[in-house]
């Protein structure tokens, strides 16, 4: 192995909370020289009862200290669990791992006050039982020190978007649908001062618990339900009149603005609707608030020629298409980049991530998140390897 290079497991689990992505990576130096290479990579499902568990920690009128309290240690051991598969699946001995990046699972995120509330924001997933369970240093806690400095804690993944996926004569966006939609524009031959990024608004969160109530499936397979129905116009100038659209960045949401209470809170007021008009509403919702956004926030100062799309609402052809007829003058295609693919893209992140930390990087962007200065992120776990690595961050 290099000197600077590392083997580095990254861990994500997004809103959607289906489980954990897992990429086995290999890094070799950091900040603008780093170069990054997929070794491997799964998703890790997390069983039925866990997710269970989740969705209620992540309900304020239901969630107790209890649950939380017990299920950030279970969720460290499932997230260990996923680094054990990761390489088991690639055949690499987990002694030779350097570093884990673990995002953790966010069971609430407040970027602004609430009601008394301070701004703050919650990934639970034990690092210290992820670490033991691994004999692997862990970094994690990625979102706080960025809050700390007067940021939102996101989005994050924008740092490593500009470090891999710049172009010197290209303006390029990198979209992710996952269970909220996010955008990172890198406008041609720009700096890092010069990245946009923000949340966009949700992304499959509410058709979910719409497919859930109704069908009680996780998701839209294939998009057969949007399919099936057919847009209420009037529903739609509701949802798009949601003044989060037009916010200006910095900016970011969640299952706290988008999540069941939401998804209720519609079928309740339209519930002369069908199911399937209800669904293919809010999909059709999904790729208006990306459109829009691009439209208020974005085209003023760039016009993107290319968009890349990563995360689970790339596999809905009803949503692709509706966002490529809104989006006429724009390349959109699902994000590949070899072996850092579409699946892949988020979780090697994080081991970037952790990477930076552990070479004392700044890694957030400060004119996404509105910190106030670029800061080294996460809280760095150590464990001490038979061979006496890992003990001190280096």
């Amino acid at each position: 192995m290099k000197m600077n290079e590392k083997i580095i497991v990254g861990l994500m689990s997004g809103t959607s909370a289906d489980g954990i992505d897992a990429a086995l990576t290999r890094i070799t130096g950091s900040g603008e020289r780093t170069q990054i290479e997929i070794l491997d990579f799964i998703t890790f499902p997390y069983s039925s009862s866990l997710r269970k568990k989740v969705f209620l920690a992540m309900n304020p009128d239901r969630s107790h200290v209890q649950l939380i309290c017990s299920l950030n240690f279970e969720l460290g051991t499932a997230f260990a669990d996923a680094v054990k598969a990761v390489c088991v699946h690639a055949g690499f001995d987990i002694e030779r791992l350097n570093l884990i990046g673990s995002h953790g699972q966010t069971i609430y995120h407040m970027p602004r006050p609430e009601k008394g509330y301070d701004r703050s924001t919650l990934q639970i997933g034990e690092p210290a039982v992820i670490a033991f369970e691994t004999r692997t240093p862990v970094v994690s806690n990625f979102r706080t020190m960025d809050m700390a400095a007067g940021g939102q804690g996101a989005p994050l993944i924008a740092y490593v978007d500009y470090l891999l996926f710049k172009q010197h004569f290209r303006t390029v966006a990198l979209l992710n649908i996952g269970g909220i939609a996010n955008l990172t524009v890198l406008p041609a031959g720009g700096s890092l001062a010069d990245v946009t990024a923000f949340d966009t608004g949700p992304g499959n969160m509410v058709v979910d618990a719409l497919v859930q109530k109704f069908y009680g499936k996780p998701y839209d397979r294939d998009g057969v339900y949007a399919a099936s129905g057919t847009v209420n116009p009037a529903l739609l100038r509701e949802m798009m009149n949601d003044p989060y659209l037009t916010e200006k960045p910095p900016k970011s949401t969640g299952r706290e603005r988008y999540g069941l209470q939401y998804a209720e809170r519609i079928t309740t007021a339209w519930s002369r609707l069908k199911p399937d008009d209800l669904i293919a509403t809010a999909t059709c919702f999904t790729a208006k608030a990306i459109l829009k956004n691009y439209q208020k926030l974005i085209l003023p100062r760039h016009r993107i020629e290319e968009m890349r799309v990563s995360g689970g609402g790339r596999h809905n052809p009803v949503m692709m298409k509706w966002l490529k007829e809104m989006l006429p003058d724009v390349s959109i295609q699902v994000f590949d980049q070899g072996r850092l693919n579409a699946d892949a893209r988020e979780a090697a992140a994080f081991a970037v991530l952790a990477n930076e930390t552990v070479h004392g990087q700044p890694a957030n962007v400060p004119g996404a998140t509105g910190a106030k200065e670029p800061l080294i992120l996460g809280n760095y776990t150590p464990f001490i390897k038979n061979d006496g690595s890992g003990g001190i961050c280096h």
